[in-house]
């Protein structure tokens, strides 16, 4: 790549507007990036830990744990580096890798919510052909297919942005490296590179959304044939800790793309939420949602954990 440009590093400019406020965005990075990481490795000990739960909806929901460790990593490191630090460069190669592995942790995530969306939709709209459909083969093909196509999305855009001339300046205008903000930078025609790009994640994100909205709608008729409220109330309950994490996982990017004008702070703030955030939520919410995951972390956690709030035991409630 050094061969191709005339840039060696670039400089992160940061979170617009912030200046003077370092201290207190490391503590809140910090912490957000701590919770996430213990959110999800708890939810993949409960996981791991019950047998009970070794089935086509929870072994998706880990693959979902293991994104939600890796997607804040991308940038979340870096940018409390140079909080404390005030060293804002980057190398052209760091930032090639923050680049892909944003796109394809992010094209994997679109996937996944889809594949989600499905099994959602096979186990209540084809409740007795679920487990033939939803095989373990199924699963694990799903999964890796998920991770293999998220690698080829970014794959291709990586090599589109960093094959072209880089130089001077080489401020980035965002905390981390992404395709608008490098692609300012270039001294070179990017028509082709940002019609390319717009086009594949443009058309990954729509095909997803869609997929997942077919879903929900064959799911909510499915829902409103059922006889019993207690039937409708347990079917919905299934479905809303993921619809919720699809809701917050796509509303943020609607705000952005959806807007009239380009606006950095809103475009900050949305980035923000989507790369540190929002993996902090997932565990809260598929975990104070579920009984059968809180009931499989009390058993995984050790008997002191539990001890605590005046309990002197880890045991079921009767």
């Amino acid at each position: 790549m050094e061969n191709h440009t005339a840039v060696t590093h670039f400089l992160l400019l940061g979170i617009p507007q912030t200046t003077g406020l370092e201290n207190v965005l490391f503590v809140l990075l910090l912490a957000f990036y701590m919770l996430t990481l213990l959110g999800n490795l708890l939810i993949l000990l409960a996981l791991l830990s019950s047998p009970g739960l070794h089935t086509p909806m929870y072994f998706l929901l880990g693959n979902l744990s293991v994104f939600d460790i890796f997607f804040p990593s991308v940038s979340s490191p870096k940018m409390m580096l140079y909080l404390v630090t005030r060293d804002h460069r980057i190398s052209f190669q760091g930032c090639a890798t923050q680049l892909f592995f944003y796109h394809c942790l992010g094209c994997t995530e679109c996937f996944l919510y889809t594949v989600m969306a499905y099994d959602r939709f096979v186990a209540i709209c084809h409740p007795l052909r679920y487990t033939a459909i939803m095989s373990r083969r199924v699963c694990a093909g799903l999964a890796l297919g998920t991770w293999l196509g998220g690698c080829v999305h970014a794959s291709i855009l990586t090599f589109l942005v960093f094959r072209l001339l880089y130089c001077s300046p080489r401020e980035v205008d965002s905390f981390f490296c992404d395709i608008p903000v490098v692609l300012r930078l270039a001294c070179a025609d990017t028509a082709l590179v940002q019609t390319v790009s717009l086009t594949n994640v443009g058309v990954v994100s729509l095909t997803c959304f869609l997929l997942v909205l077919t879903s929900y709608t064959r799911i909510v008729v499915s829902i409103l044939r059922i006889r019993s409220s207690e039937g409708r109330r347990r079917a919905f309950s299934t479905c809303s800790a993921h619809l919720t994490s699809v809701l917050l996982f796509y509303g943020p990017v609607m705000l952005v793309y959806l807007q009239p004008a380009p606006n950095p702070c809103l475009e900050s703030v949305v980035q923000v939420l989507n790369n540190i955030v929002n993996p902090s939520l997932n565990p809260l919410i598929y975990s104070l949602r579920n009984k059968e995951v809180k009931s499989a972390l009390r058993k995984a956690l050790p008997h002191g954990v539990c001890n605590c709030g005046g309990q002197t035991s880890c045991r079921e409630p009767s």
